[in-house]
């Protein structure tokens, strides 16, 4: 029971940060409001861990083998990690917290030669590549949808079909976040023998609706607001194309970083409109998040093994 609820705390903690990837920008531009945004993503969720879950499950839990009791401190090294992120309003990768912990471990049983690094440098890589490919992918859609937007008239329409825009795409997104991040929360357990591959994206998919419905306000508003203030229909192009990107990886079954793919999609736009515009006090603040996650996972797991 010790170790469930360990994969629970990490799973509230992933659904407390990464709610804001799905439904932040839309929320800060007022297309849909907080508490629609926060049960639309825990349903949409559970839905995208049962249904593609499982396909990520093996990379997770077969990146080095772990006990059980191993497992159970790794996932809890992430989610004190992610947790810490989450008070100071930081989106981070819960991948990047996982597969650090997990490389904790692994340096602590075994040095560096336990290191898988093979596995290790195609995680990294496709870790770089995320936001440069959302980046790539919102710059792309801009172009192409901007001209057909430009074409209603209507300000009513206009408005009726962003609004319906962003919330199909966020849910979009929920799914996505499900099915490429419920590994994170259940895979080493899931590798350890304690659950199997559906079970895992079951109670992996509940603990991060969890966290999305009661600890996900304040990232939200960070990615909504203060990276590049965006329009409605800026916010459906970021949405999407930070979707896209997980789902694209999700097939490679690799674990990514729905946080850096929706902050690569904003930069794109941002970039698009003019830098001036792009808050970049707020984005290095991100950065250095996200190279301080895996750090940061790597020795918490280290030295609670170690004790």
């Amino acid at each position: 029971m010790l170790f469930l609820f360990a994969a629970g705390y990490l799973g509230w903690a992933l659904g407390a940060n990464d709610t804001a990837n799905v439904f932040g920008t839309g929320v800060a531009n007022e297309l849909i409001s907080y508490r629609a945004a926060i049960i639309l993503t825990a349903g949409f969720v559970i839905l995208g861990a049962i249904i593609e879950g499982p396909k990520i499950m093996d990379t997770v839990g077969q990146f080095t083998p772990l006990t059980l009791y191993a497992a159970f401190i790794a996932v809890l090294s992430a989610a004190i990690i992610v947790t810490v992120m989450t008070s100071i309003k930081l989106p981070v990768s819960t991948s990047q917290a996982i597969l650090g912990a997990i490389a904790g471990i692994a340096l602590s049983i075994g040095g560096w030669s336990a290191l898988p690094r093979e596995k290790l440098v195609k995680i990294v890589l496709c870790w770089l590549f995320t936001p440069l490919g959302a980046m790539a992918i919102s710059v792309a859609l801009f172009i192409i949808l901007a001209p057909l937007a430009n074409k209603i008239r209507s300000f009513i329409t206009f408005a009726l079909v962003m609004k319906l825009g962003v919330i199909v795409v966020g849910c979009y997104g929920a799914y996505t976040l499900g099915a490429n991040n419920v590994a994170n929360v259940t895979g080493a357990f899931v590798g350890a023998g304690l659950l199997g591959p559906s079970s895992g994206a079951i109670i992996g998919g509940a603990a991060i609706a969890l966290g999305a419905l009661t600890y996900s306000k304040g990232v939200m508003m960070s990615v909504g607001k203060k990276i590049f203030p965006l329009g409605s229909f800026s916010a459906f192009i970021a949405v999407l194309a930070s979707a896209l990107t997980l789902h694209f990886f999700t097939q490679l079954r690799v674990p990514v970083s729905n946080s850096q793919a929706i902050v690569g999609s904003i930069v794109g736009i941002g970039l698009l409109r003019g830098t001036k515009a792009v808050n970049r006090e707020m984005l290095f603040r991100i950065f250095t998040g996200w190279v301080a996650t895996p750090l940061l996972a790597t020795g918490l797991s280290f030295t609670l093994l170690a004790l």
